[in-house]
């Protein structure tokens, strides 16, 4: 997957330029066609054959079979009635439900009318009757270039496009390689440089605040309930450890519920009816996200900082309070030091979770509220993984080679990022 990804990011891969250019050749001929002139109808029945559909015709009382590959001919033994092919020898005449079950097959099929090219060849979209068609553009193996009707020469781009002396490109192109062109776009100011910034601090900021604020009350509560003499104490870890336990995809969908600007509970209720809009606004959606992310991270961070409090030894506090150190002392030079070798890696765990948070951003806000002047719909709370999923699925152009290109960038970031912290971890293992 990585590979492929990799690969993908070095290409013009999209929508338009999905396939070979055999592939586009064949689209072409077949997207820009033209009907004969003066060609009539041909009421046709639908046929299954052994290599597929085939169209049946009567003319002159006569039965005519075709296939993609072999123009109409007489077929010997077989009839009709009323205008219609009833009995084809070799063949099976499709009933309607069979003919629409078989559309996508039959929108593609093109049945040549006679061995004259210039005569067309057979298109039908109800399956019922047919019109002799024939390309608009053809293709010069020669020049490598389309043809049209009108002596109009679409060129090779070298670009995965044919296009017209204007500069018109045909759709659909075809895959090739672009170098770093994808990479460029993505530091280019012009195209997606200041979004991709944007994006990117607020993805840092996102990712740094969410751990922070989960881990620093988890931490408190786990602090505050760790005193053996607390009555139900057991009761209080309990409670904490609640919104851990339900999904976190129905806990967001929830929130999203809680904070809607005119029917939420938060509004109604808590505020007595206020219209503070906490999806709308971009600084309050941004503290929404960190909010909910919170409700969800902090019962975790409580959990494994309670785990790591109770392997602290008690003698090292009655040491540090036989040398005179307070409470506040022994939380910065005892408490907080050993609990960083303990959780220091889940910490970065945690911190590539949220860098790469996309249920929690789609689920609350869908990366909005969307910034109306930018081409890319990036929101005010889109972080990367977000950012590529509108690239590639939600932009109108789903364009996978700049996806991918992205996500490349997404993995050395957290990947340097990581590497750079289990290192400064490794000298945290020193104070123990």
């Amino acid at each position: 997957m990585v590979l492929h990804t990799a690969a993908t990011a070095f290409t013009n891969y999209g929508d338009g330029h999905n396939a070979t250019k055999d592939a586009a050749i064949t689209q072409l001929t077949t997207t820009f066609e033209q009907r004969v002139e003066g060609s009539a109808p041909y009421p046709v029945t639908v046929l299954q054959g052994a290599d597929g559909l085939a169209l049946g015709a009567v003319q002159d009382e006569q039965v005519l079979v075709g296939t993609a590959g072999q123009p109409l001919a007489p077929l010997e033994g077989a009839r009709a009635a009323d205008g219609r092919v009833v009995e084809a020898p070799g063949y099976e005449v499709l009933s309607y439900g069979e003919v629409v079950g078989a559309q996508g097959e039959l929108s593609d099929l093109r049945v040549p009318v006679s061995e004259q090219a210039e005569d067309g060849a057979l298109r039908t979209d109800d399956g019922r009757t047919a019109y002799a068609y024939k390309p608009a553009l053809v293709y010069d193996e020669g020049a490598d270039a389309m043809v049209a009707v009108d002596d109009t020469v679409y060129a090779d781009t070298g670009e995965g496009a044919f296009a017209g002396p204007d500069g018109e490109a045909l759709r659909p192109g075809w895959r090739v390689f672009v170098g770093l062109d994808n990479f460029a776009a993505i530091f280019d100011l012009a195209v997606l440089g200041r979004p991709f910034v944007s994006v990117t601090l607020w993805t840092f900021a996102f990712a740094i605040l969410s751990v922070a604020l989960t881990f620093f009350l988890g931490l408190l509560l786990a602090i505050l309930l760790n005193d053996e003499k607390l009555r139900f104490r057991g009761v209080y870890r309990a409670i904490i450890f609640l919104p851990y336990a339900f999904p976190a995809f129905l806990s967001i969908l929830i929130w999203a519920g809680l904070l809607n600007a005119d029917y939420g509970f938060v509004n109604q209720v808590l505020l007595g009816g206020a219209g503070v809009p906490w999806l709308e606004n971009p600084w309050l959606a941004r503290a929404s996200l960190l909010l909910v992310n919170l409700w969800l991270g902090f019962p975790y961070m409580f959990l494994v900082t309670t785990g790591a409090l109770q392997a602290i030894p008690q003698e090292v506090y009655e040491s540090s309070e036989m040398d005179g150190a307070g409470p506040v002392r022994q939380f910065g030079w005892i408490t907080l030091p050993m609990l960083m070798v303990a959780v220091g890696p889940l910490l970065i765990a945690s911190f590539a979770m949220n860098f790469n948070n996309f249920n929690v951003i789609y689920l609350l806000t869908r990366g909005g509220p969307q910034d109306l002047e930018s081409t890319t719909g990036v929101g005010a709370t889109d972080i990367l993984i977000s950012f590529v999923y509108k690239i590639a699925f939600a932009g109108g152009s789903n364009d996978y080679g700049l996806a991918s290109a992205l996500s490349i960038l997404i993995f050395i970031m957290v990947a340097v990022i990581s590497a750079l912290t289990f290192r400064r971890s490794k000298a945290l293992e020193e104070i123990s």
